[in-house]
């Protein structure tokens, strides 16, 4: 049976509830006591130890996701670190402040002054500023490349100091999608590592599988799911990288707070559902936008017409609910915003994978090197929520018809 585009989106998420939902299931085995389904928060600065000698001995076990001493994590943290490594395919998880922690923590993990650092164009905004400030002033250089440059032409750019190759796909607002298999084939030969931000694809890709050494989520997103925690996560395969990237943590004061990471364990248990229905509805409001005539170009990378859809349709399991509209190049910004201000079932905010739908002007906020790299017409980003589809593409419509009369 041949499964249609729509139901592929939503695919990949509804074959991981049967994960989520046994990821770290209590232990029952005690006879005397009832096991809550869900471990309580644990909230604690100091652990006490019954002599010097148990201290000393849980004081080496840093690399095994156990609680030590408060500011290098909680027992709900060590559990969200275990559950998030067997969804991305890993072998260890580190779970820091926040999605940019992630970004800037990796980036300082595997790159050293003197190093030379390649950066996707299409990156999220907060990752180039970090490049651009902070590692420029560690004495790293970045140069920023074209998301989907050939392989000849990434082996033009790479460099003998090139440490770190940083990828984000599907890119940040323009969406772009990169052949991560090729870019680690690359950055492999020449020995740098291979960074990816995989904040849209948690849960439906396998970055390990596709060559990356190293890869990024923003918790917040998916797995959170309701707009109340701020927290990320680093995911890697082997044990030399557990083991500098968890003493880069702890030096570094890398961690998050129990109740985060409690309530992302909790959004984690429903994630394939809450997704999966966003996934389709997204789909759907994608579908409807691309017939519109005020509409230039729909930036989904699960739509067949997307550049990018080849590279979705190899190394995606499903689709997540943020997509890109760029509006026909008649409409100026100011249209573009009397559109967005006017929409009733769409809040205005930047963050995304939440159970609400949201939307965000991105024209003249978006930076890229290369020329020709942004769209031409105004564009808006759409993240679709548990809404009715027909109640999204209604709003969406009455804000296209005025903004026709405009």
């Amino acid at each position: 049976m041949t499964i249609s585009e729509e139901d592929r989106v939503a695919a990949g998420w509804e074959r991981l509830n049967s994960l989520l939902v046994r990821l770290s299931r209590p232990d029952v085995s005690d006879p005397d006591h009832g096991t809550p389904v869900n471990a309580p928060v644990s909230r604690a600065s100091t652990l006490l130890f019954p002599d010097l000698a148990a201290m000393s001995r849980v004081g080496r076990r840093r690399y095994e996701h156990e609680p030590i001493y408060g500011a290098m994590g909680s027992a709900n943290q060590h559990d969200l670190e275990r559950a998030i490594a067997i969804i991305e395919g890993g072998t260890d998880t580190q779970i820091v402040s926040s999605g940019l922690a992630a970004c800037t923590t990796a980036l300082l993990v595997w790159t050293a002054a003197g190093d030379h650092c390649l950066i996707p164009d299409s990156c999220y905004g907060p990752t180039r500023r970090f490049a651009d400030t902070m590692l420029k002033r560690f004495g790293v250089e970045t140069t920023y490349y074209d998301p989907v440059l050939s392989e000849e032409a990434l082996h033009g750019l790479i460099r003998p100091n090139t440490s770190v190759v940083f990828t984000e796909s599907p890119g940040s607002h323009t969406f772009e999608m990169q052949d991560l298999p090729m870019i680690a084939h690359v950055a492999h030969e020449h020995g740098a590592k291979v960074l990816l931000d995989n904040t849209w694809g948690c849960g439906i890709t396998a970055p390990f599988a596709l060559g990356v050494d190293v890869s990024i989520q923003a918790l917040t997103k998916y797995p959170a799911g309701h707009s109340d925690a701020i927290l990320g996560a680093i995911t890697v395969a082997n044990e030399p990288d557990w083991h500098r990237l968890r003493d880069a943590a702890i030096q570094l004061g890398q961690l998050a707070g129990p109740d985060d990471c409690w309530l992302t364990l909790r959004g984690l248990r429903t994630m394939g559902v809450r997704l999966a229905r966003q996934a389709r509805t997204a789909y759907r409001v994608a579908q409807w936008l691309q017939g519109r005539e005020e509409v230039a170009r729909v930036l989904h990378p699960a739509m067949p017409d997307h550049p990018g859809h080849a590279i979705w349709s190899r190394d995606f399991t499903g689709a997540g609910p943020l997509f890109s509209v760029e509006l026909n190049a008649r409409f100026d910004r100011a249209a573009m915003e009397r559109l967005v201000n006017g929409l009733t079932r769409f809040g205005i905010g930047a963050s995304w994978g939440g159970y609400e739908s949201l939307v965000l002007p991105t024209t003249g906020g978006v930076v890229r090197s290369r020329e020709g790299a942004l769209p031409v017409g105004p564009t808006f980003r759409l993240a679709i929520g548990l809404d009715d589809a027909a109640d999204l593409i209604g709003d969406l419509e009455r804000g296209l018809e005025v903004l026709g009369r405009g």
